[in-house]
C-alpha cells in the first residue's frame, strides 16, 4: 500500500516516465538533443511539401551514406513512446534505408501540427535544389495553412515581400507554363517577365515563342514590353495586332549574323518594324558592314 501511495503521489512525472504514456522524453534520448534512433521508430511527415524524390539522386546519396554516414542529422518530433515523426530530412531517411542503415542521427523536439507544418515548409524552402513552383506552393501553404501574413512570411524565410509576392504570382500562370518551370525548361527570369502580363492567352503565346526560339530572359522581357505598348492602343488595333511569334527563329538567325539585339515592333493590320539595337558608333558600323 505504501509503495502504491508513493507512486500515485508522483502524479504527472509517473505518466511522463511510463513507457505507455510518455510523449515528452525518453531515456537516454533527451528532448532537444541529437540522438541516434532506430529508423523503424520513425514515420514520414504527413506535411512533407515535396511529393517527388529523384530515384537516381537517392541512390547517389545512399552510396555517400554507406561511406561517410549521415553528416547532417535529420529533425524529428516525438509523437509517442519510441515513436518519431520527421520534420525535416525525409530524403536522408529514405537514402539511409536504401543504404541498409538501421539507425539515423536525429535532433528530437516537440511540435504541434501547425508548428510541424511551418517548420517542414520553411526547411523545405531553404533547400537549394527546389524549383520556383515548389517554393511558390510552399509560400502559399504558409500563408493559407499557417495563417502567416506576407510580411511575416518574408521575415520567416529571409526574403523581401516583393520577392515572396513574385513567387506567389507564378501560381497564377497557366498550368503548362508552371509545369515547364517545374521541369526546369523555363527559368525563373522568364517566368518573372511573364507574370507582368495578365492575359493567359498572351502569356502562352510569349511562352511558346520563348521555348521555340530559345529566347533569353532579356528577349522575353522585351516581348512583354512590346505587348504592354500594344495594350495602350485602341481595341481595334489589339484585335488586328500582328503575331510575330512564328518568326522568332528567323529573328534569332539575323541577330546572330549581325551580332546585335533585334526586336520586332508590331502595329495593327499586319504592319510593323524591325529594330536593330547597337551599343556604339563602332558597333553600328560593324552591323552596316555585315548588311552590305
Amino acid at each position: 500500500m505504501t509503495t502504491k501511495r508513493k507512486a500515485l503521489g508522483r502524479g504527472l512525472s509517473a505518466l511522463l516516465e511510463s513507457a505507455e504514456t510518455d510523449i515528452t522524453s525518453v531515456e537516454p534520448k533527451a528532448l532537444h538533443s541529437i540522438a541516434t534512433i532506430p529508423i523503424s521508430q520513425i514515420v514520414a511527415n504527413p506535411f512533407q511539401p515535396r511529393a517527388e524524390f529523384d530515384d537516381e539522386a537517392l541512390e547517389e546519396l545512399s552510396e555517400s551514406i554507406k561511406i561517410h554516414g549521415i553528416i547532417q542529422p535529420i529533425t524529428v518530433r516525438k509523437i509517442g513512446y519510441e515513436k518519431y515523426e520527421i520534420i525535416s530530412g525525409e530524403r536522408r531517411t529514405r537514402a539511409s534505408i536504401i543504404a541498409g542503415q538501421n539507425t539515423i542521427p536525429a535532433y528530437i523536439r516537440l511540435a504541434d501540427d501547425q508548428q510541424m507544418l511551418e517548420m517542414a515548409l520553411i526547411e523545405n524552402i531553404q533547400r537549394e535544389d527546389l524549383n520556383a513552383i515548389e517554393i511558390s506552393v510552399s509560400y502559399r501553404r504558409l500563408l493559407d495553412e499557417c495563417g502567416l501574413k506576407q510580411e511575416e512570411l518574408g521575415e520567416r524565410v529571409g526574403k523581401k515581400r516583393s520577392t515572396v509576392n513574385n513567387y506567389l504570382r507564378l501560381l497564377k500562370l497557366p498550368e503548362e507554363i508552371q509545369l515547364s518551370i517545374k521541369e526546369g525548361e523555363l527559368m525563373m527570369g522568364h517566368a518573372r517577365a511573364l507574370i507582368n502580363i495578365e492575359d493567359p492567352d498572351t502569356q502562352m503565346r510569349i511562352y511558346k515563342a520563348a521555348m521555340q526560339g530559345n529566347l533569353s530572359v532579356r528577349q522575353v522581357e522585351q516581348m512583354v514590353r512590346d505587348e504592354k505598348e500594344v495594350g495602350t492602343s485602341t481595341s481595334k488595333q489589339k484585335s488586328t495586332y500582328f503575331d510575330f511569334s512564328d518568326f522568332i527563329p528567323q529573328k534569332n538567325q539575323i541577330a546572330k549574323k549581325l551580332a546585335a539585339d533585334i526586336r520586332f515592333k508590331s502595329k495593327s493590320n499586319d504592319k510593323g518594324s524591325i529594330i536593330i539595337n547597337f551599343s556604339s558608333k563602332e558597333h553600328l558600323e560593324e552591323i552596316l558592314g555585315k548588311i552590305d
